[in-house]
């Protein structure tokens, strides 16, 4: 309900990951890059983590809009499910026409998919996101799976992507296999206060035409960093909360004052119902 207010043609801010806004920090690039490497290279496992919000899933789309047709990809999301769930669900997203039954049958069927695919000269990858959910007996389900391969190839590329804990449950004893065919492995840490500013300048730009206004002063550039520690998620919770509250007091640049005051909740800040109501009448 900004939008006008600031010149802008959808928010800058949305919670939703969105590939076109994908920030270029060293660290998500080098997230990017890794996927990237091991999947043309067919490494079989590859393991992204990070901290709540600090960016896995935004790499991830950025990674399946620049796939080409000729790599075909599964995306589950869901892992509070069992092993033959799993496989039911990987089928499924592959368009694969299965038939139902047994693990094995299953298992039976993709490797057939695989194998076909393999012939056309095709890469399969599967991605697997909120991987620390799934239960130590389904991972080691999932690393059966990388026992689909050729002589010279692996038939199917398994990323996973979880927060910090997915590291702790791949250290158990009982997943040693697993972990010893892991190929690749990146953290992505959170941005830096270079990194925050830079980030938000991103996203402004993108979502007002490429134009280079500045809507934030440097204060509160850095109050923004120093409250959400450079996680990307918080970082667009409080920027958007803080060109709402500007738009209903028709601040044109979010000083400091303002923005320590949304961050705090301050009750001379919050938005009164019928403020925001009349405001966003006026501007219709």
């Amino acid at each position: 309900m900004y939008y006008h207010f600031y010149g802008f043609n959808e928010s800058p801010f949305n919670m939703t990951p969105n590939s076109r806004y994908f920030f270029q920090s060293a660290k998500h690039t080098e997230a990017l890059n890794s996927l990237r490497y091991a999947i043309q290279e067919r490494k079989g496992f590859i393991v992204i983590t990070g901290e709540i919000g600090s960016g896995k899933t935004t790499v991830c789309r950025s990674l399946l809009n620049e796939l080409d047709s000729r790599t075909k990809t599964a995306l589950v999301t869901n892992t509070h499910i069992g092993a033959k769930d799993l496989l039911c669900t990987i089928l499924e997203d592959l368009e694969v026409d299965y038939t139902p039954g047994s693990k094995s049958r299953l298992l039976s069927q993709l490797n057939a998919y695989l194998i076909e695919e393999l012939r056309h000269d095709n890469n399969v990858v599967l991605i697997i996101d909120e991987a620390q959910n799934l239960k130590p007996a389904v991972l080691e389900e999932v690393r059966m799976l990388s026992n689909l391969e050729t002589e010279d190839e692996k038939l199917l590329q398994i990323i996973f992507l979880g927060q910090p804990e997915l590291k702790d449950k791949l250290s158990l004893q009982k997943l040693e296999q697993l972990r010893q065919r892991i190929a690749v492995y990146y953290h992505l840490t959170a941005l830096t206060r270079q990194e925050t500013c830079e980030y938000i300048q991103h996203r402004l730009k993108v979502a007002n035409n490429g134009q280079d206004r500045e809507y934030f002063t440097e204060g509160a550039l850095f109050a923004i960093y120093k409250h959400t520690r450079g996680i990307p998620r918080l970082i667009n919770q409080i920027a958007d909360s803080a060109l709402l509250n500007g738009f209903v007091y028709d601040k044109e640049k979010i000083d400091e004052e303002l923005m320590l005051e949304v961050i705090n909740e301050s009750p001379t800040k919050m938005i009164a119902a019928s403020k925001l109501k009349a405001k966003v009448k006026s501007w219709e």
